[in-house]
C-alpha cells in the first residue's frame, strides 16, 4: 500500500518535458537496436548482425552500429536513474525520510523484475526492464542517500566494467551458436524454455551488470534537475551532446566497420579491442543523446513534439508493444520472417512499428487514458490510489 504521506505518482501537469521526450526519442532507438537480433539463419557476424548483407544492408548496419547499438540502452539507463532521483526529490519534498524513499524504489525495483520477467520469457529475451528493476534493488541505497560522489565513482566503475565484458564481443562465434538463439527453435514451448534461460543469464544478470554504471550517472544528473530546466543548463547540455555523440562515432567506427563487413574479421585482436571502445563510445553516446534531447526540449512544440511526449509517459507500454510487433512477424515459432529478411527490412519494420505506437500514445493522451504497463506499475507499487 502508499506509504502514509506519500505523494504517490507524479501528475502529468507536473512532469519535466524533457525526460519525456527523450524516452519517446528512446524508443526509436531501442526498436532499431532490438529488431536485427530477431533475424536468423543467415550466418554469423558482429554484435548479432547477419554475415550475409547486401550493399544497403551495410550503410545501414554502419549507422546503426555508429548511432543506435550500444547507445540506445545507455541512454535509456540514464534516464532509469533521472526517473529515480525525479522519485527521490519529490517525496523529500513532502517529508518523506529516506529509508521510506529506498523501500519505495526497491518496491518499484521489484515489480519492475516482474515485468522483465514476463517480458522476457513470453516475448524478447533481451528485456531490460528486469535488469534496471535489479539495479534499483541492488543500489537502492546509493540512488537515494548516496553522495555525489559515490554516484560518480559508480558511474565510472560501471563504464569500467561494461567495457571489459563487451570484449566478449569481439570473440568469433560459429554459424552453429550464433543461431542456437529461441528466435531460431519453431516450437513455441522450446522457445519459450530457451527464452527463459537467455533472459536470466543476458538480459538480466549481464545486462544489469553493463548499465548500472549509466544509472548512477542519471541519479546524479538528476540531482542538478539538467533536464527539468534545460533552459538553465544550456551551456552543459551543448557540450555534453557534442562531445559526448562524436565520441560515440569515433570509437564506435571500427567495430562498425566489422559489422558492415568492411573491417576486421571477427575473433582477430583488432576486432575485440574495437569492441570495448564500440561500448565505450556507447557511454558516452547515452550522455550526449540525453544532453541533445534536453535541448530539443528548448524548441519543442506542435503535434509532433506532443506525441514524443505523450510516447515518453508511456514508455513501458511502448517499449513491450514494440515486442509484440516484432514477435508476431519474425521469429521461427511464428511467421518466420526473420530468416529472410535483411537488415534495411527490418529496419523499416522497426520505424513503422514505432511509428504506430507514436500514434497510439498520443491519441492515448488525448483521451486520457495511461498506458496499462505503467498502470500496472504504479498500482503495485503505490498501491490504490486514495479517493
Amino acid at each position: 500500500m502508499t506509504t502514509a504521506g506519500d505523494p504517490g505518482a507524479t501528475p502529468t501537469a507536473d512532469r519535466a518535458l524533457a525526460p519525456d521526450l527523450a524516452r519517446g526519442g528512446m524508443l526509436l532507438l531501442i526498436a532499431l537496436a532490438n529488431v536485427h537480433t530477431y533475424l536468423y539463419a543467415q550466418g554469423a557476424g558482429v554484435r548479432a548482425y547477419p554475415a550475409e548483407l547486401d550493399a544497403l544492408d551495410r550503410v545501414v548496419v554502419l549507422v546503426q552500429m555508429l548511432l543506435v547499438d550500444g547507445r540506445a540502452y545507455p541512454l535509456f539507463a540514464l534516464l532509469f536513474g533521472y526517473g529515480v532521483t525525479q522519485l527521490a526529490w519529490r517525496r523529500a519534498r513532502a517529508g518523506l525520510p529516506a529509508a521510506a524513499v529506498e523501500q519505495l524504489v526497491r518496491r518499484r525495483g521489484l515489480v519492475m523484475i516482474g515485468i522483465g520477467f514476463l517480458h522476457g520469457v513470453l516475448l524478447f529475451s533481451g528485456d531490460i526492464v528486469g535488469a534496471y528493476g535489479l539495479v534499483a534493488v541492488a543500489l537502492a541505497v546509493l540512488l537515494v542517500s548516496g553522495s555525489d560522489r559515490a554516484l560518480l565513482t559508480t558511474a565510472g566503475a560501471g563504464v569500467v566494467v561494461g567495457t571489459l565484458l563487451s570484449l566478449l564481443a569481439g570473440l568469433p562465434i560459429p554459424d552453429e551458436i550464433a543461431d542456437a538463439r529461441s528466435v531460431a527453435v519453431p516450437d513455441p514451448l522450446g522457445a519459450l524454455a530457451f527464452r527463459a534461460f537467455e533472459w536470466v543469464t543476458n538480459g538480466l544478470l549481464v545486462q544489469a551488470i553493463a548499465v548500472f554504471g549509466m544509472v548512477a550517472l542519471g541519479a546524479w544528473a538528476g540531482r542538478r534537475r539538467l533536464l527539468d530546466d534545460p533552459a538553465a543548463h544550456r551551456a552543459v547540455l551543448a557540450r555534453t551532446a557534442v562531445t559526448g555523440i562524436v565520441v560515440a562515432v569515433l570509437l564506435g567506427l571500427p567495430f562498425a566497420l566489422a559489422a558492415a563487413g568492411i573491417g576486421p574479421a571477427q575473433g582477430t585482436g583488432l576486432l575485440v579491442l574495437g569492441a570495448g571502445l564500440h561500448t565505450l563510445g556507447g557511454y558516452a553516446g547515452g550522455a550526449g543523446l540525453a544532453a541533445a534531447f534536453g535541448l530539443l526540449a528548448l524548441r519543442a512544440a506542435g503535434p509532433v513534439a506532443a506525441a514524443l511526449a505523450a510516447c515518453g509517459r508511456r514508455s513501458l507500454s511502448c517499449y513491450l508493444a514494440q515486442s509484440v510487433a516484432f514477435v508476431a512477424l519474425l521469429p521461427a515459432w511464428t511467421l518466420g520472417l526473420g530468416a529472410r529478411a535483411g537488415v534495411a527490412e527490418a529496419a523499416l519494420l522497426a520505424v513503422g512499428t514505432w511509428l504506430v505506437v507514436l500514434l497510439v500514445a498520443a491519441a492515448s493522451e488525448r483521451a486520457g487514458y495511461r498506458g496499462p504497463a505503467e498502470t500496472l506499475l504504479r498500482r503495485l507499487t503505490y498501491g490504490r490510489p486514495r479517493r
